[in-house]
Parts: C-alpha cells; structure tokens; sequence
C-alpha cells in the first residue's frame, strides 16, 4: 500500500458507493429493522458478543456482534462515521483490503473487549470497534486533512483521532460505563498493528522476518547435510562390497551411484 494526502473520493451517493461500505450499511440496517420484529431475542441470543464463560457464547459472536445495535442514536452514528470516513479508505485501499481490515479491526476489538470485561454479564453489540479501526486509518492515511468537528470547528485528523483515542482510553477507568470503551481502544490498536505491519514498520517485524528466514535456510542446510551423510554411507557400502566380490559384482544402480559419486567429489 502507498499512502498520501491526495485522493478525493468521486462521489458521495448510494449508487456509487464502494461495495464493501454498501453491504456493510445495508446489512447491518436490514438486521437492525427485525429487532422490531419477534426476532430481536432470537439475534441478541445467539448475535451479541458474550462473555466467555457464558453460555451464551459461540466462536461466531466476534462478526456477529459488529451487525447488531442497541438503537437508534447508536447505529445512526455508527454508519455515519462509517460512510463518511470508510468510503475514501475503501476507494483509497480496495475493497478487499478494506473488508479484510475492517473485519480485523472488528474481531480483534472484540477479543480485546471480551479479554478486557472477563466476567462481565452484559453482552456488547455494534460496529463501534470497526469503525473506530476506520478513523484511525482515515488518521494515519490523510493526517493533514481537516475535519469539521461538530460540523464548525476545522481539526486535522490526526488531532481528531488522538482525541478520540484520549477519550476512550479515559473511559476504560469509568467502571459503570455502558460503553464499550475497550472494544474502541481494541479496534483502533488492531488497527495500528495492520496498517504497520502493512507498510513494514512494525516493531520486530525485520527481526521476525530475518529470524524465520535464517531458521529456514539453516533447516535446508540440515536436510543438505542428512542427504550426503546417507549417499556416503551408500557408497561405503559399495566399496565395501568391491573389497568383498570385485566390481563386476555391482548391479547397474550400485554402478552408477559410485559413478555420480565419483563426478561429485571431481566437482
């Protein structure tokens, strides 16, 4: 990935929104609208993300969880901040890139939370961790773009975001919040790890990558040494049987191993 400040995004209507942002908004208001319906225990049930010792818990909750919300004000802003921030990431990186990172940023928030909250009897629900991970690139991709806060005030985005990071992490210490502030905090972290690792400059990322790298050549080095080590015991073998019977003893096979092994050590 290349990052600047340059891009512009074509278009700001439904019909050209990029794929992943439109499934995303339609899916995520199609479930929202059978919480009207007798469905609603049904997706908090089996949708919400609970916590680990809970019954309640199943390995899909991580994704699920991002398509459920708890009203109105709650999934308006999510998919708000969502369109207005994801669509130019989406357009910038590629809809693949951005699904892949968008559903990273969902799932990690959650493991964060879930690690976070252990114990807790409420579950989490919304796309909050997302779509935080989604600010934090819009932050990281375009730091000098100046954002509206409260449609009034012009701020850089990278300011916003580091706003918004201060705010979350002093959240985590208000113990009756029923936000999800580590889900926030666990997105956004995710998030920075991705698009790092992305661009090459993750911490230890050259030492791990050099370190797998020497431990696979020094295994191929291993299997190299195990392979002579047997031809020559092989030829031993042959020779020893020349001292035995003579030469013409030798099949055709034990002939032409002595012969390869002859050219090898000429070599």
């Amino acid at each position: 990935m290349r990052y600047n400040d340059e891009y512009r995004p074509g278009s700001g209507s439904f019909m050209l929104m990029p794929p992943a942002i439109k499934f995303i908004l339609l899916a995520t208001v199609g479930i929202f609208l059978l919480k009207f319906t007798i469905l609603d225990d049904y997706l908090m049930y089996y949708g919400a993300l609970w916590s680990f010792e809970d019954p309640r818990f199943q390995l899909w909750q991580p994704v699920s969880y991002l398509f459920l919300h708890g009203g109105l004000g709650h999934i308006f802003f999510n998919m708000l901040a969502l369109w207005m921030f994801g669509m130019e990431i989406e357009n910038y990186w590629g809809t693949r890139q951005f699904t892949i990172y968008y559903f990273t940023c969902g799932v990690g928030a959650a493991l964060i939370n879930l690690i976070a909250t252990y114990g807790s009897g409420t579950p989490t629900v919304g796309a909050s961790g997302a779509v935080y991970g989604v600010l934090l690139a819009f932050g990281m991709m375009f730091p000098e773009r100046y954002i509206y806060l409260y449609f009034l005030l012009p701020i850089k985005a990278k300011y916003f975001v580091m706003i918004y990071i201060a705010f979350e992490f002093i959240g985590t210490f208000n113990t009756n919040s029923t936000v999800a502030h580590f889900a926030h905090l666990g997105g956004m972290i995710v998030g920075y790890i991705y698009i790092k690792v992305m661009q090459g400059e993750f911490p230890l990322q050259n030492w791990i990558e050099r370190t797998f790298a020497e431990s696979t050549l020094s295994s191929n080095k291993q299997s190299t040494r195990d392979i002579k080590r047997a031809q020559q015991e092989r030829v031993d073998e042959i020779l020893d049987k020349i001292s035995r019977t003579g030469y013409e003893s030798l099949s055709a096979e034990e002939k032409k191993i002595l012969l390869d092994a002859s050219k090898d050590d000429r070599s």
